[in-house]
């Protein structure tokens, strides 16, 4: 069992100040909208790996890379990423930490010209090349993913009314698909949404806007939140 600290879209200072509540988390996962700089106080302060991926008010991470050696690379130059040393991207990837593997795929639904935002096709070619990274790495080992993290929610679970809150079908086949025990997202506010969650087949969509500590099993169906050890903000 992995206990989880959850975080999206919300800033809480009170955390910051007192990180009692959460000093047993194991990892943290953060489902965009967040400053960096308070991404980096959290990894610090509990001194425990953090997977990220972006929310469409985040800057545009693509074009990111490591090189053999493990210098940080845009473009082929040297580069230094904007998010902080040490956090893993989890980004169009498949990550394994604290004993999860774990898939990404950020943004939302384009409304503007800002960045990490995609329309409905270009959200399902992605979600294409993430599917064959997650098959091609449970080739070679094994593994199933055990959670996907994204910043909108999928399709018909837990979305929101306006057209940049709801959420993408490409997000619910990519589920589907991969069959992880937890979806976790952000983006959209959870007030008056069921607190256990959506489902898409036996997938939990789960929102951790604001802060949750979740105890995840790798290869278990489903996350158990006991009684004191799940707060949400």
């Amino acid at each position: 069992m992995v206990l989880v600290l959850a975080v999206s879209d919300e800033v809480d200072d009170a955390l910051l100040a007192d990180p009692h509540a959460v000093r047993a988390a194991e990892l943290i996962v953060a489902c965009g909208d967040l400053p960096f700089e308070y991404l980096g106080r959290l990894m610090n302060m509990l001194n425990v790996p953090l997977v990220f991926v972006p929310g469409n008010h985040d800057p545009d991470i693509s074009g990111y890379r490591t090189s053999r050696a493990g210098l940080p690379l845009r473009a082929g130059l040297p580069a230094t990423p904007p998010w902080p040393e040490g956090a893993i991207s989890a980004e169009r990837r498949v990550v394994d930490a604290a004993g999860l593997r774990l898939a990404g795929l950020g943004g939302c639904r384009r409304y503007s010209d800002g960045p990490n935002q995609y329309t409905e096709w270009q959200q399902a070619r992605r979600a294409r090349a993430l599917t064959w990274r997650a098959r091609w790495r449970g080739f070679r080992d094994g593994r199933s993913v055990d959670v996907l993290l994204t910043h909108a929610p999928p399709a018909g679970a837990g979305e929101g009314e306006d057209a940049p809150h709801q959420g993408f079908r490409a997000l619910r086949g990519l589920t589907a698909r991969l069959q992880p025990a937890l979806v976790l997202h952000g983006h959209v506010d959870p007030h008056g949404l069921p607190p256990g969650g959506h489902r898409v087949g036996r997938t939990v969509v789960r929102n951790v806007v604001g802060r949750h500590l979740l105890e995840i099993e790798p290869g278990a169906d489903a996350p158990s939140s006991p009684a004191g050890r799940s707060h949400a903000r």
